[in-house]
């Protein structure tokens, strides 16, 4: 199971102007499948702000030193040696686990919206398919991938590729779904 705490910086509280799906049931869709073919065995739980690109650049120049927006910032709460080792938790389990729920913290994470919507128009497809891509690419990050290397980013690309078309968020049916609307 994951938890995800879902928090609206960019338009109010009222996540329906935000997106047209459920931002809060996509998220949790998206992380719970990266997580189940990771082999996650805990319970786990996710930080997700949604913001804009004017945020998301203040937090990416205060933290990485980059002053620039971009589409998402990761901030793992526990550091893997390899990605998905996740008994390495159970060794600090004050550090990694939330004392009150025993579910695992992965971390934090911060999505711009006006991205998501740039990048759905550039890649062409919807909103909900590009939301989902960056939740799945962020826990990634959270356990412990990236994309430094060519490899790397292959294995990444091919595990956020593997989770969306397990939900069925491919771009294919994302276009046909949205046409219909």
């Amino acid at each position: 199971m994951i938890t995800i705490w879902l928090e609206n910086e960019y338009e109010g509280d009222d996540f329906s102007e935000v997106f047209d799906f459920d931002c809060q049931k996509t998220a949790e869709a998206a992380a719970a499948e990266v997580l189940r073919q990771a082999g996650c065995p805990f319970d786990a739980e996710v930080s997700l702000i949604l913001t804009d690109d004017a945020e998301i650049q203040n937090v990416n120049r205060e933290t990485r030193d980059l002053d620039r927006a971009t589409d998402v910032l990761s901030f793992p709460a526990f550091q893997y040696s390899e990605p998905a080792a996740f008994e390495e938790a159970e060794s600090d389990p004050a550090g990694a686990f939330d004392p009150e729920t025993g579910n695992l913290l992965l971390g934090d994470i911060m999505i711009s919206v006006d991205h998501v919507r740039e990048q759905a128009k550039e890649y062409g497809h919807g909103t909900k398919r590009e939301f989902a891509f960056l939740v799945a690419h962020s826990v990634l990050h959270l356990i412990g991938y990236d994309h430094m290397t060519e490899e790397e980013e292959k294995v990444m690309f091919e595990k956020q590729e593997q989770a969306l078309t397990a939900l069925g968020i491919t771009r294919t049916k994302e276009q046909q779904e949205e046409s219909h609307l």
